[in-house]
């Protein structure tokens, strides 16, 4: 596995994991709260089995309002040199995903979501969108998915896997091949 390095725009430490470097690029924004590896499995396999370029970016401590969050990550992005990518997260991560996409369209192939929160919150016109839910998770429960993608059912897709909230670090590389399948469609 690749070590988690530390990048610091103004101050701010925001550990991320930078592996691969295939055609298809995604950045991965952790769920807060949880340890930093419930997606490494997963984005290994990507990196290494799939050929991606996967940048996995966490979170700094201390509070950060989600405008915030979203410059955290853009910082790293732009520190690794990553130019457009899909932009996808776990939970919280997918929401920061989410309005980051909203705010910087023109830098996002797509929208990876790994469970839903309930926010109100539009998803970019023309964005895809990939959904991968736990079929048992009550954080971030399947009623979530299903309302996004009854908002934009005509570029959104939804795929489940068996399992709780942590089904990416239970079934990392169902998750992976998910992931893969549906993003490498060169």
């Amino acid at each position: 596995m690749t070590d988690t390095q530390i990048f610091e725009p103004e101050g701010r430490a925001i550990p991320f994991v930078d592996e691969g470097d295939g055609p298809v690029k995604l950045v991965l924004v952790q769920e807060q709260g949880l340890a930093a590896d419930v997606l490494g499995v997963a984005a290994h396999y990507l990196a290494e089995e799939a050929g991606f370029h996967v940048l996995r970016i966490g979170h700094r401590g201390g509070e950060a309002t989600l405008d915030e969050r979203v410059a955290d990550v853009v910082a790293v992005i732009d520190h690794v040199g990553i130019e457009d990518t899909w932009v996808g997260g776990h939970g919280f991560g997918g929401t920061i995903a989410r309005a980051l996409v909203a705010a910087h369209t023109d830098r996002a192939n797509g929208l990876l979501l790994l469970g839903v929160e309930d926010v109100d919150m539009p998803v970019a016109p023309a964005i895809p969108v990939l959904i991968v839910q736990g079929t048992e998770d009550t954080d971030t429960p399947a009623a979530n998915a299903e309302a996004l993608q009854s908002t934009i059912p005509d570029r959104s897709s939804i795929k489940t896997i068996a399992g709780d909230h942590l089904f990416p670090m239970h079934h990392p590389i169902e998750t992976g091949v998910i992931i893969e399948e549906y993003l490498d469609w060169d």
